[in-house]
Formats: C-alpha cells, structure tokens, sequence
C-alpha cells in the first residue's frame, strides 16, 4: 500500500491487528502498532481490544501494560474490554484480580456481559470456591435479562457436589436437572449422592437414583448407601430399612456395611434399639417385606451394647417378622456370646445354623475358636481351628494370638506349637505379642503391665 502511495488508515490496522489477535502474534501486533502511531494514526478502543487479545494467558504483565497504554491515550473502556480483561485473568485462574476488575464496573454504570460473568463463575467453580461461584451466578441473573447457559449451571453443581454444599448442590441440581433437562453423567450423580448422605438430603438421593436410571446405569450397592445414609440422618429409620428391601428386589444384595448408618443411628442405648424393633414390626404390619441385613444391624446394635439377652430376643422373633437367618445373623450372635462368654449358648446358635443348612466361614470359627478360650477347659478350640484347617480356611491372625495368649496365661506349653503355627501362616509375630511371650503373660506390650483377664 506505501509503495502505491496509498495511505493506511484506522480501520486498515484494525484489520491487520485482528488477524495478528487471530494468532496470537504479539510481536507482529506490537510492531504494527507502533508503526501505526508512526504514521499518526490515533489509536480507538477496537485497536486496544486486538492487542489484548494477540496476548497468550500467560502475559498478564503486557495485558497490564496495554491497559496503561488505553488510559494514556483516554480511550474509554466499555464491557467488551472488560470482558476481555476478565476472561483472560479467568483462564489463567487469576481469580482475585479478575474479581477487582468485576467491581469496577458498577462504579462505571457498566454491566458485566455473559461472556464475562461465564469465565468468572466456571473459573471460581473450577477453583473450588463453589459458594462464591453460585453467588456469582445468582447475583447476575438478578440483575441481567440474560441467562447464563446449562453447561455452566454443570460445572456448578459439580464444583457444589465436591464441596459437600448443601445448599448449593440442593439448587444447582433443581436448576441443571429439573430447569434445563440436562442429565448429569454417572460420576456427577454419585459426587451429589455423597452431598446428600452428609446433610441428610433424602429427597435429593433419591432424584438422584432415578436420574441414575434414567440415563442407564445399573443400580448398584454403592448408588443406594448414600440414600440410606441421608435417611439415618434425618432419623427416617422406617425408611431407611425399607431401602434394604428396596436393594433386594432390585438384585442389589446389601450387607452389614449398607446398614452402618442404621448401626450408627440406635448402637447409642437400649432405647433405640427398642424403638429400631418397633419400626420392624411396624413394617412387617403394614404387609411390606422386612431384609435381613434389617434385623442383623438391630441384632449388632444390641451386641455392640452387650445386651446379648435383646439380640437373642430379636433372632427367635425371624419367624414372627417372616425374616429368614443368614450367616451373618448366627456370626453376630456368636461375636454376643464370645463377649458373655457364654459357651452353652453359643453351641446351641451352632447347631441352629448347621439345622437351617448355613454354612460357617472363617468368622464363624474364629467366635467358636474365641468362645472356647474363654472357658476354663478350652480343648474344643483346638478342635474348631483343625476343622477349620480341614476345610481350606487359613485361620487370621487373631485366632493365634488369642490362643497364644490363652495357653501362656494358664502355662500351656502348646503355645510354642500355636507360633510355629502362626508363623507358619506367614505372620509376624508383633512386638506386642512377642513381648508377652518372651515376660511369660506379664508384659502386653513394651512397658505395659497385662491385666490378662481377658481369656483367663
């Protein structure tokens, strides 16, 4: 153009300003820049918004610089050159200083544009300042007739679901699911589900479960538990057993650890446990199907208090409830009669499992193992540790060192036999143990006098 003598005005380095901007060319912008003013071309907002934009994220020291440039030529700044001030702070996590750019506008009588309040709210979102993003997000839908889009309400809810908010994930959920129709993927649903279980958000749980299928994902143990457990915490034990039924007809098997939060919310006194045997007959009245693991949790709640006389009063009421015994009912009980010691007991629970056709496991043994060791004759648990060798079971550790400890204490010499044994097994002796072997039963551990009555 110089050559042919033709003159390049404004809008011509605007235009070769915009496709260095398109690049990212920052030393071609600088040098047409400089090149324009060379030729006393004054400089407008477009020009100051290219040069900015020819900025990779990493320059915040020239966007600054530029930014000094706009002020020395009095160039107004409108939205669109905050938007691209704040978005670029945004997408370089410079959250702070994105924020005092965004408080500068109100004074200016200037609004923030979608573009802008997006990079903020996603940017503190993706930080984990999930309060401050959806107090972003609220503030500007307030005070705009836009809307921001869903993707953003999303990145919302998931930044609220990592951060355990209650509150915030209650809303951004009501808004992406139920506002927008957006179906979050499986690892959202789950990061809500553990939302809900902490706060006790029962409702939300199960908005969940049926968002989960809905998209076409298998429930599983792991999706229902946390619904189970914001039931306990609103103290919705009926429901929260019903649930385990629930798990049940829907081919989901739950076990002991499902019901936790059960065991957490009635373990505390007799009272509960009481009032958690009430809501089972409550159930079993209204014609619903009571679990298992529902009357188990009730049985290890009554363990855990050492009340074996309650336990053993629920277990002879499965048939009143129409509830079936499994293994893990007969295990509780002999973890009961272990603590009692009640020998007699725990050989008529035995032959009571072996009548309903349950097979023992390792735990099994181990209780019988334990239960005979409490008594002053104690052979029988040699027994039930071969047979438990008979039958391709490794006894655990606990076996050993319960048996070690027993025939120490009572000067059994078998006890060289039973370390060997444990040894044998593949597992160490532990400083503790070794201590009390080697003081002969009067050291538990390396300056610890043994009280030694637990299996004497």
């Amino acid at each position: 153009m110089k050559k042919d003598g033709v003159k390049p005005d404004l809008t011509t380095y605007n235009h070769i300003l915009d496709a260095c901007a398109r690049e990212q060319l920052l030393p071609e912008a600088r040098a047409v820049f400089a090149d324009m003013l060379a030729m006393g071309i004054r400089p407008d907002r477009q020009t100051f918004h290219h040069l900015m934009k020819s900025l990779a994220l990493v320059e915040q020291s020239a966007l600054q610089e530029f930014i000094r440039t706009m002020q020395q030529w009095d160039v107004t700044p409108n939205e669109i050159t905050y938007e691209i001030i704040i978005t670029r702070l945004a997408g370089a996590d410079r959250i702070e200083l994105a924020l005092q750019y965004l408080s500068t506008l109100p004074p200016l009588r200037l609004s923030p544009t979608l573009n802008t309040a997006t990079a903020v709210i996603q940017c503190a979102a993706g930080l984990g300042f999930s309060r401050l993003a959806l107090d972003l997000a609220v503030s500007f839908e307030e005070t705009s007739v836009r809307r921001l889009e869903g993707e953003v309400w999303v990145d919302l809810l998931i930044s609220c679901a990592q951060s355990l908010y209650a509150d915030g994930t209650s809303r951004t959920w009501q808004k992406v699911v139920h506002d927008f129709n957006i179906l979050p993927d499986e690892g959202c649903c789950i990061q809500v589900l553990h939302t809900a279980a902490r706060h006790g958000l029962s409702k939300l749980a199960l908005d969940v479960i049926e968002v989960l299928k809905v998209i076409n994902i298998v429930w599983s143990e792991h999706h229902i538990a946390p619904v189970i457990e914001a039931m306990c915490r609103q103290n919705n034990m009926k429901e929260a057993m019903i649930m385990l039924d629930f798990m049940r007809k829907n081919d989901i098997a739950p076990t002991l650890e499902t019901a936790a939060p059960i065991l957490e919310l009635i373990k505390h006194d007799t009272i509960a446990v009481d009032d958690a045997w009430g809501q089972l007959e409550i159930i079993h009245e209204e014609g619903q199907t009571i679990d298992v693991v529902a009357l188990n949790v009730v049985i290890q709640a009554a363990v855990s208090l050492r009340d074996l006389q309650r336990a053993i009063g629920t277990y002879k009421a499965c048939a009143k409830l129409e509830v079936k015994p499994n293994l893990d009912t007969f295990n509780l009980l002999l973890l009961g009669c272990v603590d009692a010691r009640h020998r007699e007991l725990g050989d008529r629970l035995l032959a009571d499992m072996k009548e309903a056709g349950i097979s023992p496991d390792v735990t099994t043994y181990e209780h019988m193992v334990r239960l005979c060791l409490t008594q002053s004759t104690y052979e029988d648990a040699f027994f039930y540790l071969e047979e438990m060798k008979s039958l391709g079971m490794v006894p655990p550790r606990g076996v050993y060192e319960s048996l070690v400890r027993k025939l120490i204490s009572v000067g059994d010499v078998r006890h060289k036999l039973a370390v060997e044994e444990l040894q044998e097994c593949g597992y160490e002796i532990t400083p503790r143990l070794k201590s009390f072997i080697d003081s002969g039963g009067v050291h538990d551990g390396p300056g610890l006098a043994s009280s030694l009555k637990a299996l004497i």
